[in-house]
């Protein structure tokens, strides 16, 4: 079977398309064949030996995918041969067979297809453990989106307003923009030409947001942190701009404000049970059209190092999908 390896840590131009043995599932675990797998931004971490999982020499990226089931071990209970499933993984999905453990794996609505479907898992998992376990976001409260246009940043404006937020949306172009607008943000906020703190003020009527959600880092975090109301709670979520912000804790301090990690991966293995019934309310949602993911690009498994470059020149707006067909 043919997967994308890094063999050496580095830059998505050093991965390899090559063969590799067919794996086999151990008692919790199913086979898949792999139609599609979604990228998300710590796939370029994970290959520069920069993200919180390490995992040994030689693996596949690839967190969000979505196919068929081949085979199930001797222990698994709730999935069959040849359901249509969609899985988060650490690392793994950009291969045409990977084994995963069935606690991972959810059945595919019928009306996903397997791009959508590949598409969706991680990036709405992520936002909804943010604003709803985390920052336990309240109707009639104000959210703040920093790298509102990305993959994780387009899932939170949907769910901020699906959860009666109004939502201010900062990126760093109007074309950006443009997109967080169709999909429900009240206000825009273009923070390469305008001055982040103030212009969240301005909107806020002085009194700030009650929340940040923040997938960036880098120089913009502070001049958020800054923009909280009193009692405001800041997720840090990532760092996609490439650097960890140092952050003067006196605004802790002054402002009464939270300062939240968010660690889906973690919160998956463990507090299984609300990730479980996270993941199933946000496929109830689906259903009901309430949420639907933004595409950026679907390429072919040969072109990987090509979409995953688009992702960390932070050209993607949305989701960004390998297909394996």
């Amino acid at each position: 079977m043919k997967a994308i390896l890094c063999n050496k840590l580095g830059l998505p131009e050093d991965l390899v398309l090559q063969e590799i043995e067919q794996p086999t599932p151990q008692s919790t675990e199913v086979l898949i064949r792999v139609h599609a797998c979604g990228l998300n931004f710590p796939d370029t971490l994970i290959i520069q030996g920069k993200y919180q999982f390490k995992p040994d020499l030689p693996f596949s990226p690839g967190s969000d995918i979505a196919g068929v089931i081949m085979a199930i071990g001797s222990e698994v209970k709730h999935l069959k041969v040849g359901d249509e499933v969609l899985a988060i993984t650490p690392w793994g999905g950009l291969s045409e067979l990977m084994v995963i453990e069935e606690s991972r794996v959810f059945p595919k609505l019928k009306e996903m297809d397997f791009t959508i479907a590949a598409s969706f898992m991680m990036t709405y998992a992520t936002s909804y453990h943010a604003l709803k376990d985390r920052a336990e976001l309240k109707k009639g409260e104000t959210l703040l989106v920093l790298g509102a246009s990305g993959g994780v940043g387009i899932t939170a404006i949907e769910l901020g307003k699906l959860m009666g937020a109004t939502v201010i949306a900062a990126a760093s172009t109007d074309k950006k923009l443009a997109v967080c607008k169709s999909k429900g943000a009240d206000h825009l906020v273009n923070y390469s030409t305008e001055n982040l703190k103030e212009r969240v003020k301005e909107l806020t009527g002085g009194r700030g947001v009650d929340v940040v959600y923040d997938p960036v880092g880098g120089d913009y975090s502070e001049a958020a942190l800054r923009a909280t109301a009193w009692k405001g709670r800041f997720l840090v979520v990532g760092f996609a701009a490439g650097s960890i912000p140092r952050i003067p804790l006196n605004l802790a301090l002054l402002k009464g404000c939270s300062i939240v990690g968010v660690f889906t991966g973690a919160f998956t293995v463990r507090e299984k049970e609300k990730s479980i019934a996270n993941s199933q309310q946000l496929l109830k949602w689906y259903q009901k059209g309430r949420i639907q993911p933004y595409l950026h690009a679907v390429y072919p498994l040969s072109e990987t190092a090509k979409a995953l470059r688009e992702i960390m020149d932070r050209k993607a707006m949305g989701k960004i999908v390998i297909s394996m067909q």
